[in-house]
């Protein structure tokens, strides 16, 4: 499955195959590369039938690019009848009676879901190592970590079992594992993609996004799950633009802001390296190099671990054993019951972010944290607002690092952490963000990110396109797959 969708669907509407065998030979290829663990559940049955659906629908005409083209869904989102785990104990028998927004859009345009992938628990990592249903492996390195939250559905692109899949970032959970695993991934404007029917962890923060091979496959997909959506109160009522129908636009004259700080101590030289050509390849296509500042960035992990975890603290009280979900075998009363219940349902990596968030939201710490957090993640999104005033996107790492070994930061949360620091500015501000592979180091993936005003994803989406089509770096497939 080395196709890239834009391929796949030439393919479908030539009739040198079909969806039904497009998706026999991704389960085949999911179970034969099963130690990446990228899945929690597969949907067999229903994929197989829904393919043939496909194929009818095709050869009676009218059939969309998307249109039987099969894809994963991050475990995050409510698929009706097939369980949605977010990767957690607290959820791992949960059966949702309904699907997510995304998940019906996705639906609509045609996509075969085959299953769901694997991620952090509650989307709340930085590794895909806090799973309940063991870590994800990185498809270029077995020994080293895939980057979370959206780490199986990043390592099931990246190894060639799905041609794409959904995610979703909060602080860098889409753009962090495309980077460490390979891919391209995009993290739409907040409020571009409706959040109904994707399980909460921090609501101010949290969007979905697509996960692709190349940047044109993510502009069809962006443009089948975006628009708004009258279950969601923060979905913009705006147009959705033709992505696909903007890339290919000259690049002559684009500002591309170069952000000093994400350049400084702390980015390994052989990233730093593959970057720096990557803008060299901009600046052949015509593109200006802007030398821009975020002088409010460097305090961007201490802001986002204090408002997330306050979020993640008032969305997850929800799980607590009476309605739905996982309740403790014994206890004696219904308070034993709640703490039971909460301790043995929650792994380490989500109590210790119930605790923080806990703690920055109450009586007497509310406004010591919590408070200026909110007037700091103000002046962060000013930063970007002035950057903009001298450029067109922005550019820069996505990681200060390539993939590390499984393992390597789990007895250090606050190294953990810093791996998103070039991603969680973007979030906190709401603006579009992707990554896109940029070259190699020490063997290993290597992506740039690319970063947008807010709504301006086309931008974005055409800037890697042209990137893209003047190297290979996206076409590489890890060994043995």
């Amino acid at each position: 499955m080395t196709l890239t969708i834009t391929k796949i669907a030439e393919n479908l509407a030539a009739g040198r195959c079909s969806s039904r065998e497009l998706v026999d030979d991704v389960l085949a290829r999911i179970k034969t590369h099963a130690v990446l663990n990228a899945f929690i559940t597969l949907d067999e049955e229903a994929a197989r039938r829904h393919a043939e659906a496909a194929d009818r629908a095709r050869r009676a005409g009218g059939a969309g690019i998307l249109a039987g083209v099969p894809i994963a869904h991050k475990d995050i989102f409510c698929t009706a009848g097939v369980k949605t785990t977010c990767a957690s104990r607290m959820l791992a028998d949960f059966v949702p009676p309904y699907d997510a927004t995304v998940v019906r859009k996705m639906k609509a345009a045609g996509c075969i879901m085959v299953g769901k992938t694997n991620m952090d628990e509650f989307a709340m990592g930085s590794s895909n190592e806090t799973s309940h249903f063991g870590p994800v492996r990185n498809p270029w390195d077995r020994d080293r970590v895939p980057g979370g939250s959206s780490g199986g559905s990043a390592a099931a692109v990246a190894g060639r079992l799905v041609p794409a899949a959904t995610g979703t970032d909060t602080g860098g959970s889409i753009r962090q594992p495309a980077a460490l695993c390979g891919i391209t991934g995009l993290k739409p404007s907040y409020g571009r993609v409706s959040r109904y029917g994707l399980v909460a962890f921090a609501s101010s923060l949290d969007q979905a996004g697509p996960m692709a091979q190349t940047a044109e496959d993510c502009a069809h997909l962006l443009a089948a799950m975006a628009g708004f959506d009258e279950h969601d109160a923060t979905s913009l009522d705006v147009p959705v633009p033709d992505y696909a129908a903007q890339l290919g636009g000259d690049l002559k004259g684009l500002r591309i802001g170069v952000v000093a700080e994400h350049f400084a101590d702390g980015v390994e030289p052989k990233v730093a390296e593959a970057l720096r050509e990557a803008l060299r390849e901009y600046e052949r296509q015509g593109a200006r190099l802007v030398d821009v500042s975020l002088p409010n960035s460097a305090h961007a992990v201490p802001c986002y671990y204090v408002l997330a975890p306050a979020e993640a603290s008032s969305n997850l009280a929800r799980y607590d054993g009476v309605r739905y979900g996982f309740r403790a075998p014994e206890y004696q009363d219904i308070e034993d019951m709640y703490k039971k219940t909460r301790s043995q349902g929650f792994g380490p990596e989500v109590k210790r972010r119930i605790m923080v968030g806990t703690y920055a939201l109450s009586a007497g710490y509310y406004d010591a944290y919590y408070v200026k957090a909110l007037r700091l993640r103000r002046l962060i999104a000013d930063d970007f607002a002035r950057a903009f005033e001298r450029c067109d996107i922005l550019a820069g790492p996505v990681s200060p690092s390539t993939a590390f070994p499984l393992g390597a930061k789990n007895t250090d949360p606050v190294s953990m952490y810093l791996n998103d620091i070039f991603t969680i500015p973007i979030n906190l501000a709401g603006l579009p963000a992707l990554s896109l592979p940029a070259g190699f180091a020490g063997g290993l993936p290597v992506g740039l990110q690319l970063v947008g005003r807010y709504l301006d994803e086309a931008r974005l989406l055409n800037a890697a396109h042209r990137f893209q089509q003047a190297t290979d770096w996206h076409t590489r497939v890890p060994a043995g797959f």
